[in-house]
Order: C-alpha cells, then sequence, then structure tokens
C-alpha cells in the first residue's frame, strides 16, 4: 500500500501548484482542513483533493 494519506504544508504546495501562504490562509479561513501532529501540520490527501475540486471553475 503506497497510497499517500498526509500531506505536509510543503508537499501539499508540491503537488496543488498553490502558494504556501494561501494554503495557510484557506486552513485559517476553514476552507482546507488541516491536522497537526506535534508541530507539523498535515494536511489529509482527501481535504486537499476535495478543496480543490471545489474551487471555482472558469
Amino acid at each position: 500500500m503506497n497510497e499517500v494519506l498526509s500531506y505536509s504544508i510543503a508537499d501539499a504546495v508540491k503537488v496543488s501548484g498553490v502558494g504556501r501562504s494561501f494554503l495557510y490562509e484557506q486552513i485559517k479561513a476553514g476552507k482546507l482542513k488541516a491536522r497537526k501532529l506535534g508541530r507539523r501540520t498535515l494536511i489529509m490527501a482527501a481535504d486537499l483533493q476535495s478543496w480543490l475540486a471545489a474551487l471555482p471553475t472558469i
């Protein structure tokens, strides 16, 4: 089982193509769920995918 379950902020930035500051803004606004593990902030892969899918289309 090599499925990614969660991303650090740095990894979430890489896979999503979204800036670090913008991710933190979205977390603070409650639009993107994040979890804390000690000092680390983790974003569950499913939450990142759902958040990206909910972004407005053009």
